[in-house]
């Protein structure tokens, strides 16, 4: 099965700096799966807690599948994610210290056709970071038209 669904957090990589990523799987309803396929669903204000044990994502908005009558699932509600208990302890870890946070990069399926998502830990970015990053764009975009000219 090909990765057919997209859904990206383009907004995490400038607004935070990403420091090691995580791979988890999700707990989820039939029409959410399905919702997801149809790439209905968004991450942008999603992000990830640590409560009992356990990962949570929320925040994360799947749209309500269209053919799913009185079964439908709530848009916004908490999502269970899968790690390993290794990785969750490092995640409570990381969580723990004030300013650290963790956020959604990327929401895709395996080759099995589960939905996968990558998730980061991060610490969130000072605005002379950000200007950087911008200035850095800004560099490479002039050197590859530079470069197209020749």
């Amino acid at each position: 099965m090909k990765n057919q669904i997209n859904i990206k957090n383009k907004r995490a990589r400038f607004e935070y700096h990403l420091l090691e990523e995580f791979t988890a799987g999700m707990v989820l309803s039939g029409t959410e799966i399905k919702s997801i396929r149809n790439s209905k669903a968004s991450i942008l204000e999603a992000y990830c807690v640590f409560d009992h044990g356990e990962v949570w994502i929320r925040n994360m908005f799947v749209n309500a599948y269209e053919n799913g009558s009185f079964y439908n699932h709530k848009p916004r509600g908490d999502r269970k994610l899968l790690l390993n208990r290794k990785e969750i302890n490092r995640i409570e870890k990381w969580l723990k210290v004030k300013g650290n946070t963790l956020v959604p990069l990327k929401m895709f399926l395996s080759e099995k056709g589960w939905v996968k998502i990558n998730i980061a830990c991060a610490v969130g970015k000072k605005l002379h970071d950000k200007r950087q990053d911008l200035k850095e764009k800004d560099d490479k975009r002039d050197m590859d038209r530079a470069m197209k000219r020749f």
